[in-house]
Formats: structure tokens, C-alpha cells, sequence
């Protein structure tokens, strides 16, 4: 038997650790919330179709829930769901007392606009952090629900002890979802944060030159091994957000995870790096979780009045 890449670099960020250490950090405010007879926070999910990712995503999730003694909802719907009954249910979400918080889970059926449906979810039941309030608020500095792959990339280098302050970064990819609030994130006068940082995407010129300045390069472009030896100066910290599902017949599932990052190229080079599966993913739902603690005990926004 061989042994994965993966398994015998020392320079390993290990994110699976990193979110079991916060889900029993979050067990046990969960356990105190029941000592003191109050009622356990409650995530709800919203999965549209069959799509063998959010499947996925979405069980672990619901496991998740399980492992730091939330109680969970999952309500499941057929990809010919039309929009407006969508939004009906998640004004159901929105009016239940018992919801703390909910998710709808991305990508949604083409007919489906996804900016409608995430506007539509009250704010302070916006676990994943994509309402423009939250991002707004994000943005000005205030408290605010944060987005769960931004923040989780954040958390995990804080709790890996990586050096920040007057970094370099270069985020490669300007979504809503990851690139730009990461970035944002990022540059924040903060301890975790006080980054200088560079926002690239598909447009940028001299791309390769730029993330050679790196410090810390955030690969979040969605496009398998897109990063290279050549893209990363040696001792640079590299964190590869993208999952991409590559056919292998190699495997009994029929395919293999990618991350962006061409991870046997560029391990010898980097001083720390995530490792996918294994990274940024799990640092997601346990940031998905944190943030259903803080809205469950009102720690972002009053509880709603309902």
C-alpha cells in the first residue's frame, strides 16, 4: 500500500482537528444552556435536488448538530420546487420560534435566483453569513453573523498560530461567498487579522508574478489544481478552499476531490497548508455551528420577537 502526499507532509494544517476542538468547545456551552434549563440551539437546512456535493455537505451538517447537541431540521425538496413556494418555506423558517437559525444550500436549480432566496432570510437567522446586512455590518466593523468559509479560514490560522500581521495576502477568486469577504476579513485592524491584501480573480494580469509576493496565498477560484509551484514563493502559507469532483475509476465512488492548489507541486514549498479533504471544509461547519450558538443566544442580534 502507498502513501498518500497528504499523509506524510509535516507542514500539514489540520483543519479536521481544528473544528472537533471548537465543536466541543461549543458541547460544552450547549451542556450549560441545558444545566440552566434554557432550550438548545436549533439549525434548520434547506437542500433543493440531488446534487451529490450538498448531499453531502448538508449530512454532515446534521452530524455535526448531532456531535455538539444542537437539534436539527432538514427539509428536502425536489429540483422542480419553484421559486415562490421556496420562499414561502423560508418564511417559515423565518416565523419559527423554534429555528435559531437556517441555511439554504447552495448551488439551487437554474430557475431559482439564489440572491433572492438569501435576501429573503431574516438576518439574524443568516447562520451562513450571506445577507448584505451581515456583509454590511462585516464590512463597517460591527458584530455581525460572519460567512462560515471566510471566518473559518481566519479561525484556523489564528488557531495554528500563524503570523498575520503585516502579511502579504493574495486571495485568488472574488466571490461573494469566499474571496471577497476573506479578503475583507482579512485586512481587518484586528489580532487575527492586519493583513495587507491583494484581491485576484480571472482577470488579473502577471497573476503567477503577484502570488509569488505572497505571504499567504487563499486559493478560492474554483478551478482544480489552478495553483502551481510556480504561483508560490517558498515558506508561504497556502490555503486551498476549492472541492472540485474529479472523475477517477480508480474509486468506488466513481471520483475524487481536487482541491485549487496542485497540492504534490506545492507542499515542499509551503511553510503550512490545508490539505482537501481535510482543510478549510470542516472549519466551515464548525464556523456554521458557532454561529448558530451566537444567534440562538442572541449574541449578534436580540432575539427575535415572534
Amino acid at each position: 500500500m502507498t502513501t498518500s502526499p497528504v499523509q506524510t507532509t509535516n507542514n500539514l494544517i489540520d483543519g479536521k482537528q481544528t473544528a472537533e476542538d471548537i465543536k466541543a468547545e461549543i458541547a460544552l456551552e450547549v451542556a450549560a444552556l441545558q444545566a440552566a434549563g434554557q432550550r438548545v440551539p436549533h439549525l434548520a437546512a434547506i437542500l433543493v435536488g440531488h446534487d451529490g456535493g450538498s448531499e453531502t455537505y448538508v449530512r454532515n451538517k446534521v452530524l455535526a448538530c448531532e456531535r455538539v447537541g444542537f437539534a436539527s431540521t432538514l427539509l428536502r425538496f425536489e429540483d422542480d420546487i419553484t421559486e415562490a413556494e421556496l420562499l414561502t418555506q423560508v418564511d417559515d423558517l423565518n416565523r419559527d420560534p423554534e429555528i435559531d437559525g437556517f441555511i439554504v444550500q447552495l448551488p439551487l436549480p437554474k430557475h431559482i435566483d439564489p440572491e433572492k432566496v438569501i435576501e429573503a432570510i431574516r438576518p439574524e437567522k443568516d447562520v451562513d453569513g450571506f445577507h448584505p446586512m451581515n456583509i454590511g455590518r462585516m464590512v463597517a466593523g460591527l458584530p455581525a453573523l460572519l460567512p462560515a468559509t471566510p471566518s473559518g479560514i481566519v479561525e484556523l490560522l489564528s488557531r495554528q498560530g500563524i503570523k498575520t500581521s503585516g502579511k502579504h495576502a493574495v486571495v485568488i477568486g472574488r466571490s461573494n461567498i469566499v474571496g471577497t469577504p476573506v479578503s475583507i476579513l482579512l485586512a481587518k485592524n484586528l489580532d487575527t487579522a492586519n493583513c495587507t491584501v491583494t484581491l485576484c480573480h480571472s482577470r488579473t494580469e502577471n497573476l503567477a508574478e503577484i502570488c509569488r509576493t505572497a505571504d499567504i496565498v487563499v486559493a478560492a477560484i474554483g478551478r482544480p489544481e489552478f495553483v502551481t509551484a510556480d504561483m508560490v514563493r517558498p515558506g508561504a502559507v497556502v490555503i486551498d478552499v476549492g472541492t472540485t469532483r474529479v472523475p477517477d475509476a480508480s474509486k468506488k465512488s466513481g471520483y475524487t476531490l481536487k482541491g485549487d492548489v496542485n497540492f504534490a507541486e506545492v507542499a515542499p514549498l509551503a511553510s503550512a497548508i490545508t490539505p482537501v479533504p481535510g482543510g478549510v471544509g470542516p472549519m466551515t461547519i464548525a464556523m456554521l455551528l458557532l454561529n448558530t450558538l451566537r444567534a440562538a443566544t442572541g449574541k449578534i442580534y436580540p432575539r427575535p420577537v415572534n
